[in-house]
């Protein structure tokens, strides 16, 4: 795999600002010369970005992949292409002014710093009231009109992941990133029989929701920015057609801002209402599906955490696992899971395990 050095990226960033137009092709040549340059810190991704400026005002973010190999090069695509589209259908997304195709870097409207879970009273729960709670209104709203218009002329060849939220996706994704990351990758356990027969029916059961909208996939509370007093959703290039639910999930059940019950309940009737205006007749049977993709949803968050903590060394998340676990755990005790008994027991002792640990 082909890597390109932070050097390089920066003299093609330059070139592509000249290009573009958001810095003349002199100033563009000059870009690493005249400290208009600040790396930005990611999350959990891998790709790299930089911050370019001019006189205290920020012109763009400059977003390139890590290395460049087929799949970080389809990622890029499908940032570009996904992007625009959403754009192009009134979605609070970042305006994408170029893209360099050999590298895969992009150019970004900068959004600055604020997130939505830096919005959140003291970092956990929303406390429904305030700013913050206006802000999650917002989200919601925006987050209905994204599903329903961001599916019409959607275009899954765009997709670098895979096209649709299907039963294999939430089994290699899901349910199979928590028993690999999780289970055996933080406790050294072996999967117990049954298990996987259990997730596969409960990821069936799932597949049954209606999956024509659009689906951003990561739709949590450090993907939502705030600027000009306006909520803007941001890492989007995993999107793909899937069910209204799993993206609601996402951000209700979110363990960095850790809404409460109440909070998910009052946030998630205002959601239905406005589904409702955007589409009359799509939230039939929601609640119903909803528990089963939330499901899902927990499943990743666990994995996810688990891998960047384990595997990439990012210590920041490990103080998510155990949170999430809960979670997990007070979502299976639903009845509509009483038929899957040896799940309900994994994720139990996996929570002993972890604590004795």
């Amino acid at each position: 795999m082909r890597v390109f050095s932070d050097e390089e990226i920066v003299e093609r960033a330059g070139w592509l600002l000249g290009e573009v137009g958001i810095m003349s092709p002199a100033e563009g040549r000059g870009l690493r010369h005249r400290g208009a340059l600040t790396r930005i810190l990611s999350d959990g991704s891998t790709r790299r970005f930089w911050r370019v400026g001019r006189h205290d005002a920020s012109l763009c973010v400059i977003a390139a992949p890590a290395g460049i190999g087929e799949a970080e090069l389809t990622e890029s695509q499908a940032a570009w292409h996904i992007g625009r589209h959403l754009r192009s259908k009134g979605v609070p997304v970042p305006e994408l002014y170029g893209r360099d195709e050999e590298s895969g870097l992009l150019l970004y409207e900068d959004l600055g710093d604020v997130r939505l879970h830096d919005l959140v009273p003291g970092g956990s729960g929303i406390r429904f009231r305030g700013p913050a709670a206006e802000y999650y209104r917002e989200t919601m709203s925006r987050l209905a009109a994204m599903q329903v218009k961001g599916a019409e002329g959607f275009d899954t060849g765009w997709c670098w992941d895979s096209p649709h939220y299907d039963v294999a996706l939430m089994r290699e994704r899901e349910s199979g990133y928590f028993l690999r990351a999780f289970w055996q990758g933080i406790l050294g356990e072996e999967v117990p029989p049954g298990v996987e027969e259990e997730f596969r029916e409960i990821a069936a059961r799932a597949a049954q929701a209606p999956a024509d909208f659009f689906l951003h996939r990561d739709f949590q509370s450090r993907n939502v920015m705030i600027k000009d007093g306006r909520v803007r959703f941001i890492d989007f290039q995993g999107g793909r057609l899937g069910p209204l639910g799993y993206d609601v999930a996402s951000l209700l059940i979110d363990p960095y801002a850790a809404p409460g019950l109440e909070d998910q309940e009052e946030l998630l009737a205002f959601y239905l209402r406005a589904l409702a205006a955007e589409k009359p007749g799509a939230g039939e049977d929601f609640r119903h599906f909803y528990r089963l993709l939330a499901l899902q949803r927990n499943l990743q968050i666990v994995g996810a955490f688990s891998f960047l903590y384990r595997v990439r060394g990012k210590t920041f998340f490990a103080d998510f696992i155990e949170p999430s676990l809960i979670g997990l755990r007070d979502r299976l005790a639903e009845s509509c899971f009483a038929d899957f008994p040896l799940v309900r027991q994994l994720v139990e002792r996996g929570l002993a395990g972890l604590t004795r640990s």
